[in-house]
């Protein structure tokens, strides 16, 4: 009996001794921030991102000084981001830029920030704050990194962020249009021609800039708008009717 007894407490005190040094492999409650660091980061590969924000936020109150700090954030902001957690994403990213400017992760932090704006930036109906935060921090990042990788991105998400807020200057426009209020229309028209000339939206509003000044019978000034989207539209879906109504001006 003592013979088979033996072998099984030795197996037993190797289990435990192997579940203790596992467990302390995997405390976060460590001295040591690289090995608190390694833990976060293989939670956040695990996607277990709820664990990665406590670890990083545990890291960030108590490795302040260290040099793993700047990628915990990074990481602690990306943690919130894969979790659509944007405003917090943004508080972190914003943290390293402007704490860390040169953590080899602010080049990215910063874009992330942008892409967070981004991702907040709600249908055209609504209120476009968050558009226009994402088109800002699109252009920072494209003027402190022109070279980057994600240049070519960020110069697309401001084309596309621009599209949204000329659309909903112009559908402000057509609804006084067709309201008759003709002062009110031709605000926005002339918004869009000065702030998002650049939007595929631009050929829109000359067009019924064109229609408000002929109806207002302002001729002398149409001529001018109608020489110009001939000038610059030329292959726009409005281009006939533009023709048209340059004839129906009275000479």
């Amino acid at each position: 009996m003592k013979n088979r007894i033996f072998p099984l407490m030795i197996i037993l005190a190797s289990a435990v001794l192997f579940s203790c040094s596992s467990a302390d492999k995997n405390n976060i409650n460590t001295d040591d921030p690289e090995k608190a660091y390694y833990i976060a980061k293989t939670n956040y590969d695990k996607q277990d991102y709820l664990d990665a924000i406590d670890d990083f936020n545990l890291i960030k109150l108590k490795f302040s000084g260290s040099s793993i700090i700047d990628k915990s954030v990074y990481y602690l902001g990306m943690s919130y981001y894969k979790r659509e957690e944007y405003i917090l994403a943004i508080y972190e990213f914003e943290t390293l830029v402007k704490n860390y400017p040169n953590s080899k992760f602010a080049e990215t932090s910063r874009y992330r920030m942008a892409m967070c704006y981004y991702q907040l930036s709600p249908p055209y109906n609504l209120d476009q704050t968050y558009t226009k935060y994402a088109i800002n921090e699109f252009q920072n990042f494209l003027d402190l990194y022109p070279a980057s990788k994600k240049a070519a991105e960020a110069d697309r998400k401001i084309a596309e962020l621009k599209d949204k807020l000329a659309y909903k200057t112009l559908k402000s426009a057509e609804l006084y249009f067709n309201l008759d209020n003709y002062k009110a229309a031709l605000v926005y028209y002339n918004d869009i021609l000065d702030e998002y000339f650049d939007s595929k939206y631009a050929d829109d509003a000359l067009y019924g800039k064109i229609q408000v000044l002929i109806i207002k019978k302002k001729y002398e000034e149409a001529k001018k708008e109608i020489q110009r989207f001939q000038d610059i539209f030329s292959s726009s879906e409005y281009a006939p009717k533009v023709i048209s109504l340059k004839n129906k001006i009275p000479s």
